[in-house]
């Protein structure tokens, strides 16, 4: 299967449902646990260890999305996403029947183990099932899941907990992901791979162990101490080893084709990039607009809300841009749009409306939806269809680094500047968002606790500006004329 008969596959929407489907999953996986939360702590304690729950999942989904996206060239998309899927529902399922929250932050480790293989393969078999001038399209038909699961997933979480045990909220998923698959057996068909391969098992134990150093170390920058340049010493000399190895290996995990093209390096930048800046709204929006303008948890998810609107809207744009255009044009529109709402962050003020901020998300979602469906397209069309998994994959990985990455470096710009600013104050932030301890503050502690709360924030979106002002950068690398259908890196 090639690009040039992509678009004679049959039964290609049911296929496209399917890989919607698998996306859903794995979408609203984190909206509804994150709901559900409270109710998980009430029923297994360990509050203090919470934090978990989340890190252990995206890290190990991390680990395994390179890896998967590999396995996914040499053995079938089919096979390994049926593995990966089968991983992440046998994990929902311990999950539910967890007994401690020890346990539980166990299980979703073992469901992260999975997960790492959802979104790079659903959106592989979508690449290879479509050919170049429509895959821009069906990607914004799959971004649009993730704003419906943003919007639902809450609410679905909330209905869940209400009515039923909260174990409810991982069981969930599993008639979702079976109807996926069954889907994909019966309607996806993939060429006999005659070619025999072997597995790179070194390079695979080196890349799992920089992976897991480096997310780490990022995910707990704040609390690591000592132990965080243990981490980064380990990344960096596990990166070195991986780096050596690759470069003589008979079948190295990232293919030195992939290396040699500026719009996979784009791609990847990029990602990397608009994960980072998406950091600057996803974590720190909420606190503004419950700590400065003392709004509601449904208000900051409201607004919130409107990034995952503009996300999906402007990714189904970005396909008729880049037909009329090129990718570097649709990769510089979205660039400014998120230039833009990064930008306006900055005039947000103590009395600045909610809408306001709305409106702030959904320009830096637009913005976002744009460049990255950009990136990913002109990544899947550079590649062939026997590396275009890992190409795929790879610019995923990015991109979840990049989220890490921005988690860490506004976490410590917002930290340094508390401690600059309130030195008196612990965790000011805190009694801030809790209206219990918020109405025990006085008019003037409220003050001065809102303004200095207030600038310390703007340094945080001021370091997203950066990031986004980085992703001209990254659309500049793309050839200045290319867009869909002509052959990329790994055709023969």
């Amino acid at each position: 299967m090639t690009d040039n008969t992509a678009q004679h596959v049959p039964h290609r929407p049911l296929i496209l449902i399917a890989a919607m489907l698998a996306m859903f999953m794995a979408a609203i996986e984190v909206t509804i646990v994150a709901t559900a939360m409270p109710s998980i702590i009430a029923g297994l304690g360990g509050f203090s260890h919470f934090g978990w729950v989340f890190s252990i999942y995206l890290l190990t989904q991390a680990v395994c999305v390179p890896l998967y996206g590999r396995l996914a060239d040499i053995w079938g998309r089919k096979k390994v996403f049926f593995l990966g899927t089968s991983l992440f529902l046998l994990g929902s399922v311990l999950c539910g029947f967890a007994p401690s929250m020890t346990w539980l932050i166990f299980f979703r480790a073992f469901q992260g183990l999975g997960a790492g293989a959802i979104m790079p393969l659903a959106s592989t078999i979508v690449a290879d099932v479509y050919g170049p001038d429509e895959r821009a399209r069906v990607q914004g038909w799959l971004s649009s899941v993730w704003g419906f699961a943003a919007i639902t997933g809450p609410l679905t979480g909330a209905w869940i907990v209400l009515h039923f045990n909260w174990a409810v909220v991982f069981w969930v998923n599993l008639p979702v992901g079976v109807i996926a698959m069954l889907m994909l057996a019966r309607w996806l068909a993939e060429p006999v791979e005659k070619q025999p391969h072997r597995l790179n098992i070194t390079g695979s134990v080196l890349m799992m162990v920089t992976v897991t150093a480096l997310i780490g170390a990022l995910l707990q920058a704040q609390i690591a101490g000592v132990w965080l340049l243990l981490l980064l010493a380990v990344a960096a000399g596990g990166g070195w080893l991986l780096y050596k190895h690759e470069r003589s290996a008979q079948e190295p995990l990232f293919p030195h084709a992939l290396w040699r093209s500026r719009i996979q390096l784009a791609g990847n930048a990029g990602n990397l990039i608009i994960g980072a800046a998406m950091m600057g709204i996803s974590a720190f929006l909420p606190t503004w607009i419950q700590g400065v303008n003392g709004g509601t948890p449904l208000e900051a998810g409201s607004a919130l809300a409107m990034m995952s609107i503009g996300w999906p809207l402007a990714s189904t744009l970005s396909g008729r841009v880049i037909a009329r255009t090129s990718y570097r044009v649709a990769a510089l529109m979205g660039s400014i749009l998120l230039i833009a709402g990064c930008g306006s962050l900055l005039l947000l003020h103590s009395e600045s409306r909610i809408v306001s901020a709305g409106l702030m998300a959904f320009l830096i979602g637009s913005g976002m939806g744009m460049t990255s469906t950009t990136f990913l397209v002109a990544v899947q069309n550079d590649a062939s269809y026997h590396i275009r998994g890992i190409c795929t994959a790879s610019v995923m990985f990015s991109r979840m680094l990049g989220s890490a990455l921005g988690t860490a470096v506004m976490g410590a710009v917002l930290n340094y500047n508390l401690a600059l600013r309130l030195p008196d104050f612990h965790d000011p932030v805190q009694q801030m968002m809790s209206p219990a301890q918020r109405a025990g503050l006085s008019g003037a502690v409220l003050q001065r606790l809102t303004q200095q709360v207030a600038g310390s924030l703007h340094w945080v979106f001021f370091v997203a500006l950066l990031f986004a002002l980085a992703c001209v950068v990254a659309a500049k690398m793309l050839p200045a004329a290319d867009r869909p259908g002509s052959y990329g890196v790994g055709e023969s």
